[in-house]
């Protein structure tokens, strides 16, 4: 039997930028998204702490280095500039697999500075 769980986790991210005229997704630091084993145009959850929204898209890389957190498209209607959000990926594992499981988790300060890595 497959079971769903939490693969990786940004928590407490601060979006940088909204954007509604594009084609919709969110951009994130290709830097955060390698550390957390995010790959480019995932599906994603994200939760919005500020405001209470939750969606479904997909991850567009920004520059490494950039500290880029940009909604575009509608996602850009579920936040605003200086919301704090959780980007989460869940993913289909064995049931045998569950025990010992340990998503990747970065969480960060509010600054876009990871304070903790955990896998």
């Amino acid at each position: 039997m497959l079971r769903e769980v939490l693969v990786a986790k940004l928590h407490n991210l601060v979006i940088t930028e909204a954007n509604l005229e594009y084609q919709g997704s969110i951009g994130l630091d290709s830097s955060w998204l390698e550390k957390a084993g995010i790959f480019p145009y995932e599906k994603v959850q994200v939760y919005n702490i500020t405001n209470g929204e939750r969606f479904e898209t997909y991850i567009i890389p920004e520059a490494k280095g950039s500290r880029r957190v940009s909604l575009n498209g509608a996602a850009a209607r579920k936040g605003s500039v200086g919301d704090r959000i959780i980007v989460a990926v869940y993913g289909l594992v064995e049931a045998e697999q569950i025990k010992g499981w340990k998503a990747n988790l970065l969480i960060f300060d509010g600054r876009e500075n990871i304070l903790l890595e955990e896998r």
